[in-house]
């Protein structure tokens, strides 16, 4: 059972899906159901922010960037920053995810700058880690998970990282169809929250939020949720299917 002191939040990462008429028609449909007693986040693609921010406005769901720059402003062609995110509206922003990572060669150390720029602006980072197949063949999980933490978050206190949240995705289970069991994630997350509690302490530790991602359907997040150290779900594919989504908002643990 998630731990009382943490609101689970549930994410749905939109990656490059949907137009701007799409967007703004599944946000309405969330937003129509979505209750009151998790946080809700939607990530849609940077085009569509301004127009879901307008739907969003003034509602407990919460929009968040799938990535950014770690710089605030410059020639960086192409590139969109804090102060960009801040100014459209929102308040989360995806950093480090495995597609990121393995398509873009994003490395923890850039991402230590990404989430330095994030806390600046008092965006929410939702910092992503996790392992390779052949990493966690090779029984490689858990160093992995160190390295790209004490990595990216080099150099902050625990007041800079009051608002961070962390998502455990393992790469083998991102767009796979096959999800860690529940006993894999939290195993996975146990370990996240022990590292926090060396590094930064125990009272950040327990209040930094935890999530999932991976795969998570309608049918395994009741199972993921009644793990003690899982706070929430990273969406992919499912969050754009406004019923299976609403589905894991509603989930039962």
């Amino acid at each position: 059972m998630t731990h009382s002191l943490r609101k689970p939040l549930i994410a749905g990462n939109w990656k490059m899906h949907l137009t701007l008429t799409e967007s703004v028609r599944l946000a309405r449909e969330v937003l129509g159901g979505a209750p009151h007693k998790v946080d809700v986040v939607l990530c849609p693609p940077f085009t569509a922010l301004p127009a879901v921010a307008e739907v969003l406005r003034n509602s407990p769901v919460q929009l968040g960037a799938q990535d950014m720059f770690w710089e605030s402003h410059g020639a960086y062609t192409g590139e969109v920053s804090s102060l960009h995110l801040k100014d459209v509206g929102c308040r989360y922003v995806l950093l480090g995810h495995s597609e990121r990572r393995r398509y873009f060669g994003e490395t923890d150390q850039q991402l230590q700058k990404k989430i330095h720029a994030a806390v600046a602006q008092n965006l929410v980072p939702i910092l992503c880690v996790g392992e390779t197949l052949e990493e966690r063949q090779a029984e490689q999980t858990f160093a992995v998970l160190e390295r790209q933490l004490i990595t990216a978050l080099t150099g902050f206190n625990p007041i800079q990282l009051s608002s961070l949240v962390v998502a455990y995705e393992p790469v083998w289970a991102i767009g796979t169809g096959r999800t860690a069991t529940p006993q894999q994630a939290q195993e996975a997350h146990r370990f996240v929250r022990e590292l926090l509690a060396r590094q930064w302490g125990d009272p950040l530790a327990q209040s930094v939020r935890v999530l999932y991602g991976g795969s998570v359907k309608a049918d395994n997040i009741d199972a993921l949720m009644a793990e003690r150290d899982l706070d929430g779900a990273l969406v992919g594919g499912e969050s754009l299917k406004p019923a299976a989504f609403l589905r894991i908002v509603h989930f039962h643990a």
